[in-house]
């Protein structure tokens, strides 16, 4: 199976750190020339300045904040004027966490702007130039709540939902021009955003903080938490020609959590 992205470039969003910076590093060691995408320039400097580089290989950046579409749409519409991305990995930021009831109706607005709209911007983007050299993969990190909600993440619940179905109907639209639409949906994953997920388990319930990974490593049968690089080995994957025909589905890389087929 030839997993080599030779000659490739990939778009890859929120690649500072935790999943998108993993995704990042893979895809470079890979052969994949990486446009990182983020908002803070400095830490963007140091992850370019980390990722492998061989023959043919050039890695850079676009300061971008993804709570400014506007501005999103013209940083990425010039970056594609001379530049044809093969590979796009949608990664933002989850929203924060409480119950759906008590939710600002403002905390919709800004995560689905955040989510769906600015997936569509760069998709918008970047397609074009996929349909002109016949590949493409369109890889987008959501969350297994799209399987089964999780408790106290009501606004993220329903806007990961959003963006699955927003891919879905993208893969019938471009699956006819050798362009693939996936969702991975990680598990606990070792990040900054699973620490304020715990966290806040821990205060609801009244314990220490772990105690609360502890129990919710006790409710995935793999027993741990993922690392970031376990989720970036399933998005390179399908990044790769070796992932053609699959197309529109949403792939858990959860340790087995998931109850739902």
């Amino acid at each position: 199976m030839d997993l080599n992205l030779n000659f490739k470039s990939a778009l890859v969003c929120g690649s500072t750190a935790g999943i998108g910076k993993a995704s990042a590093m893979e895809l470079a060691s890979l052969g994949t020339s990486v446009t990182l995408v983020a908002r803070n320039e400095d830490k963007l400097k140091d992850v370019v300045s980390q990722l492998p580089t061989g023959d043919g290989q050039r890695h850079d950046y676009i300061v971008a904040d993804f709570s400014n579409p506007e501005t999103l749409k013209e940083k990425i519409e010039e970056a594609t004027k001379d530049k044809i991305f093969h590979i796009l990995l949608n990664n933002t930021g989850g929203p924060k966490g409480g119950p759906i009831f008590s939710a600002d109706t403002e905390e919709f607005t800004k995560a689905f702007s955040q989510h769906v709209v600015c997936n569509q911007i760069l998709v918008q983007a970047v397609v074009p130039g996929m349909k002109k050299v016949g590949y493409g993969r369109i890889i987008n990190i959501i969350s297994t709540s799209v399987k089964q909600p999780i408790e106290g993440l009501g606004v993220s619940n329903t806007i990961r939902g959003a963006v699955a179905n927003w891919s879905k109907t993208l893969a019938g639209e471009l699956g006819g021009f050798g362009i693939t639409v996936n969702n991975v949906l990680p598990g606990f994953t070792a990040t900054d955003r699973l620490d304020s997920i715990v966290e806040n388990a821990a205060k609801k319930k009244d314990s220490s903080k772990e105690e609360a990974a502890e129990f919710m490593k006790s409710i995935v049968p793999a027993g741990r938490f993922a690392q970031p690089e376990e989720i970036a080995y399933a998005v390179a994957f399908l990044a790769s020609e070796a992932a053609s025909y699959i197309n529109g589905i949403n792939l858990p890389v959860d340790g087995g959590r998931t109850k739902s087929l």
